[in-house]
């Protein structure tokens, strides 16, 4: 099977192959859901969960998601991503342009350029191997002001936060085997969406999305992590949703022709698609046996 992509869907009989996926996201509608160790929340046995980025702060999900190259760089460094049996030993790290390389690779690539230390994060533990990312900070200035020309209207202060998040060059040294799995599509997309979209590729017929506020610009950052590491201090302004709402959509519409149906909880986002319904907190909990 596959899909409009031509990517293959995993085969039957792998850790993703239950009929209920539960999406995960981090807006503050969800503060009152924390995996507190795992599955101690959820007594439905055929539900698979598909957190993104701190999430495993508190507990761990059967499926961590996380696009930032900071945040995957703190998520590796904790352990999460090895055989830890405070995490258990069920789950799947999704993260974006992840590529492995001889560790020798780093060493040589700043050969020739004069880059800033302080724009260089290296992770706590120096292996054989290592997967770089990042962002050019030698063209950062220049690629701020255009934004701001393009934008003149938003607050310049934010949207140069914004745009300093991750820049820099991130060096996570990786260990031969871990249980990291790159992502080949979506690319580009938001952890919460490429979340959704992955439960989705891997079979869920009955998707259950938690946590997806898509709080607007003139409004305060929505997140329960705002102010921690790798992430935008607690007074950020929030985003457009513009590029949520087109990335969810394309999701609901591409799903539709397998006939899996979206139950968001809480939601204030409207969709007018038949495949999508809203329920609340209490019907959530009912439904997939949450304590």
């Amino acid at each position: 099977m596959t899909n409009l992509q031509g990517n293959s869907f995993p085969p039957a009989g792998t850790l993703y192959e239950m009929n209920k996926a539960l999406v995960i996201g981090n807006g503050e509608s969800r503060a009152w859901f924390r995996p507190h160790g795992y599955y101690s929340r959820i007594f439905d046995e055929e539900v698979v969960t598909w957190g993104c980025n701190a999430i495993y702060r508190d507990g761990a999900v059967h499926n961590l998601v996380a696009i930032d190259y900071g945040m995957q760089q703190e998520i590796y460094d904790s352990g999460y991503c090895l055989d830890n049996p405070e995490y258990g030993d069920t789950k799947v790290i999704h993260f974006a342009n992840w590529s492995p390389v001889p560790a020798d690779v780093a060493d040589m690539m700043f050969m020739g350029y004069d880059i800033p230390e302080a724009f260089i994060h290296r992770s706590k533990n120096r292996t054989d191997q290592c997967v770089i990312s990042g962002k050019d900070p030698v063209t950062l200035q220049e690629k701020i002001e255009t934004a701001i020309k393009m934008n003149p209207n938003l607050d310049m202060n934010d949207l140069k936060l914004k745009m300093e998040k991750d820049v820099g060059v991130w060096i996570t040294y990786v260990e031969p085997k871990d249980d990291v799995v790159p992502i080949d599509y979506p690319v580009g997309w938001s952890a919460g969406n490429t979340a959704l979209y992955l439960a989705c590729q891997h079979g869920a017929e009955k998707v259950y999305v938690l946590g997806f506020d898509l709080s607007s610009y003139d409004q305060p950052l929505n997140n329960m992590y705002k102010g921690t590491n790798n992430y935008l201090p607690v007074d950020a302004k929030g985003f457009n949703p513009v590029n949520w709402y087109n990335q969810m959509r394309a999701v609901f519409r591409e799903f539709s022709l397998y006939d899996t149906k979206f139950y968001l909880v809480d939601s204030t986002a409207k969709f007018n698609e038949d495949n999508v319904f809203y329920i609340t907190k209490n019907e959530l909990c009912e439904e997939l046996k949450i304590v």
